[in-house]
């Protein structure tokens, strides 16, 4: 091994220290409370090591996401490739396909949602902004890609595929963000896999052209 190639492993590795010990003062103090000081003195290391690998706070927080939203475009492709499934069939394997993106990461892709409905996308450097940004298009389009199909062919309501989609992504996102909210104000049995059960039966159900007799 040269020398180049043990400082690029050793680079990884400290990035990777960073990350990990990010995750758990997240996890403890949510963003807002959480500092740079405070993710330093978890990894063992100086503020100033920190600012070598990651420009601010914002940019640390949404390097997290990096890893679920590579999970979820995976995921997506995956069920797109799926033959002969058609649209339909695709459809409920989409719906299995997002909860078992939820259970690789829930405190990451919660993070991940916050982050999306937050100013801090603004303080990220232009190259993560854009790798977040090709992501989730990619994402989004195969979701889009779908529903085109099962509009196209008769299966889904005559509604433009990419509200389709985005009516989806929103289900699933707000039962998740919502479900969490009130674990913090109720204690009790967790019923989000339930919940989200429930919630892509309604909008399947819903799409459906046989179940609204009709696309009007």
């Amino acid at each position: 091994m040269g020398i180049q190639e043990r400082k690029e492993r050793e680079k990884e590795r400290r990035r990777q220290q960073i990350m990990v010990a990010a995750k758990r003062v997240f996890s403890e103090k949510g963003f807002s409370r959480a500092t740079m000081e405070d993710i330093a003195q978890e990894a063992e290391l100086s503020p100033g090591t920190l600012y070598l690998y990651f420009k601010n706070k914002e940019e640390l927080y949404a390097s997290l996401s990096l890893r679920i939203l590579q999970y979820l475009l995976l995921r997506i492709e995956h069920v797109n490739a799926l033959k002969p499934a058609g649209p339909d069939e695709k459809l409920k394997a989409l719906m299995e396909a997002m909860y078992d993106v939820y259970e690789f990461d829930p405190l990451i892709i919660i993070n991940m949602f916050h982050l999306q409905s937050s100013d801090t996308l603004k303080n990220l450097t232009p190259q993560l902004l854009d790798e977040i940004k090709d992501l989730i298009g990619k994402s989004m389009g195969s979701i889009v890609k779908i529903f085109r199909d099962g509009v196209a062919k008769g299966l889904f309501i005559d509604r433009h595929p990419v509200a389709l989609a985005d009516t989806f992504w929103s289900l699933f996102s707000g039962v998740i963000l919502w479900m969490t909210s009130k674990k913090m104000i109720s204690e009790g049995k967790d019923h989000l896999k339930e919940t989200l059960v429930l919630a892509f039966d309604l909008f399947y159900r819903g799409i459906q052209v046989k179940a609204t007799g009709g696309s009007d």
